[in-house]
């Protein structure tokens, strides 16, 4: 599995996925879209924590540096 993200998406990612824990647990955010939203948040913060996407994978998209 090589890396294909960079510091910058990686970051971003890490971002996002709090701000969607965030929004479920004040309750701004629950039912399907909020179980969605825990989901989407534990994708981005695995694939932030192992530096690698699979749709960059597929989609030729490499924002590491080489």
């Amino acid at each position: 599995m090589k890396k294909n993200m960079g510091f910058a998406d990686r970051a971003i990612r890490l971002i996002i996925a709090a701000a969607l824990v965030l929004l479920y647990t004040k309750g701004i955010i629950s039912g399907t879209l909020g179980t969605l939203g825990l989901v989407f948040a534990g994708v981005f913060a695995l694939t932030s924590l192992v530096r690698f996407c699979p749709l960059y994978t597929l989609l030729g998209i490499q924002t590491s540096k080489k």
